[in-house]
């Protein structure tokens, strides 16, 4: 079985090891590979993974000897699930490899937003403390997250993990009921959540009833003394509503690993907006989650090879 990796990087820098996927074939690795290069290195191909590169119809067309698509991870919108649907080619992707790192990802944005810890060492380095008459010395405010209530936005596995590690804090949580779901008695009406909330994490799913969830009428149900993280997807958030609520001081501060477009474009709203901190798209990224992923990827072709259960999206 030839095996074509079309985007090596997100998954694998160069510190995993192949090894277990090249068992299984022949394989071919690329770091990265542009849209117009898609069908010719899938042509002769029996297995191929993509992160993020799209694979469209027309090179699954091009593609004579496809029997199988892996995502290297959990969305599949990058495929067109249709076109491989037709020549019953299974599509199958990796959930739940990166709940544990995304939700320790999320709590530490949450205590870079209340303890300000890189900051202060900044300070530190700038000669601040040194020049300070006092033996304590801070010129963020320290936030207690004790008795402080987390709204969660999306009670997966993430929210729920995000949830039990804020627990042990002491906070006190509050689920929210997302828009076109069904209503649980478990759940919060959102404005109402969002109003009672010091803390808002969005970790639901995009779709066209969250697109722009926060925007500026949610906004303005927020305490101006509130905390908005954001490891879900970058456009549940309306970016530039956001940004100026930030700059007017009617939102404490924004964190978020997701943006609407990545790489971001440098007139995006959120990159010089006050109090926000964006990290690029690598709250899923430790060594653990990503051996994982590799592992799960390499599960299901096995599986797919032997002829047994895959976890499959299409067929």
């Amino acid at each position: 079985m030839k095996i074509v990796v079309l985007d090596t990087m997100p998954l694998n820098p160069g510190d995993l090891s192949w090894d277990s996927l090249e068992a299984l074939g022949e394989l071919v690795l690329y770091e990265n590979t542009a849209p117009e290069e898609v069908a010719k290195r899938i042509e002769d191909a029996e297995a191929i993974f993509s992160n993020k590169v799209t694979v469209n119809s027309a090179a699954i067309s091009q593609a004579k000897n496809l029997r199988y698509i892996g995502v290297t991870a959990t969305g599949y919108n990058n495929i067109d699930v249709d076109a491989a649907t037709e020549r019953q080619i299974p599509v199958c992707n990796v959930p739940g490899y990166g709940t544990t790192a995304v939700a320790q990802a999320t709590i530490a944005m949450l205590l870079c937003c209340t303890n300000h810890v890189h900051h202060h060492h900044l300070d530190v380095q700038d000669g601040k403390w040194q020049e300070s008459e006092s033996f304590s010395f801070w010129t963020k405010p320290l936030v207690e997250l004790s008795g402080k209530n987390l709204c969660i936005i999306g009670y997966g596995d993430i929210g729920k993990n995000v949830a039990a590690i804020a627990n042990m804090l002491g906070m006190n949580i509050i689920i929210a009921q997302i828009p076109g779901r069904p209503e649980s008695p478990d759940k919060t009406e959102l404005l109402e959540a969002l109003a009672m909330a010091d803390v808002v994490s969005l970790h639901c799913p995009l779709s066209e009833m969250t697109d722009k969830l926060i925007n500026a009428e949610t906004l303005k149900h927020f305490k101006k003394s509130a905390i908005l993280l954001n490891t879900g997807r970058g456009d549940l958030v309306h970016e530039q509503e956001l940004a100026d609520a930030l700059n007017n001081d009617e939102l404490a501060a924004y964190a978020g690993d997701v943006l609407s477009s990545e790489p971001p474009a440098a007139d995006n709203p959120l990159l010089s907006a006050k109090n926000c901190i964006i990290t690029p798209h690598q709250a899923w990224a430790t060594k653990e989650s990503r051996q994982r992923l590799l592992d799960m990827t390499v599960e299901n072709l096995s599986s797919f090879i032997n002829g047994t259960a895959i976890n499959c999206v299409n067929l």
